[in-house]
């Protein structure tokens, strides 16, 4: 079975490579170099003219494929378009309070209020030190008053002890 497979890729190698030798003899004459130099300068306006002929239409095949993208184009944002499938719009924020919300959905219908903060407990707030301590300390000016010269520094540095 070996041997089978190893002579199937022989062959097809060999055609692959006879295939090959039919398109290069079609496509690319054998080039004899002249001797003369005219020969040569006329070999070599042969081949400018051939190089030509392949610059043009490589530049027409450019041209076609822009086309052909440019219409593709226009064809994807017509589909687009057909679909109905637009930029939504930004919403904006608006403003509402829920029974506003609710007479405006049900109409007539709206008997419930939904006034949320009426149900709220009233909670004191506890007094901390530190708002004690700023409701006793009273005018600054007093304050500074008193620290003023050594005998405040003195006193402000004995209350810190």
């Amino acid at each position: 079975m070996l041997q089978i497979a190893a002579t199937e890729l022989e062959k097809e190698e060999s055609r692959r490579e006879a295939e090959k030798q039919n398109y290069l003899s079609e496509h690319c004459p054998p080039l004899h170099i002249p001797g003369s130099m005219s020969e040569v300068q006329e070999l070599c306006k042969q081949l400018h003219a051939k190089i030509d002929a392949a610059e043009e239409e490589k530049y027409d095949m450019e041209v076609k494929v822009q086309k052909s993208s440019k219409e593709l184009e226009d064809m994807n944002q017509k589909l687009f378009d057909l679909r109905g499938k637009f930029k939504r719009p930004p919403l904006r924020r608006v403003r509402m309070s829920a029974d506003a919300m609710l007479k405006a959905l049900l109409g007539s219908k709206h008997k419930v209020c939904m006034d949320l903060r009426a149900n709220l407990k009233q909670v004191k707030k506890e007094d901390t030190e530190k708002e004690r301590d700023l409701r006793d300390v009273g005018d600054w000016r007093k304050n500074i008053e008193e620290k003023s010269g050594m005998e405040g520094r003195k006193k402000m540095f004995e209350s810190e002890s």
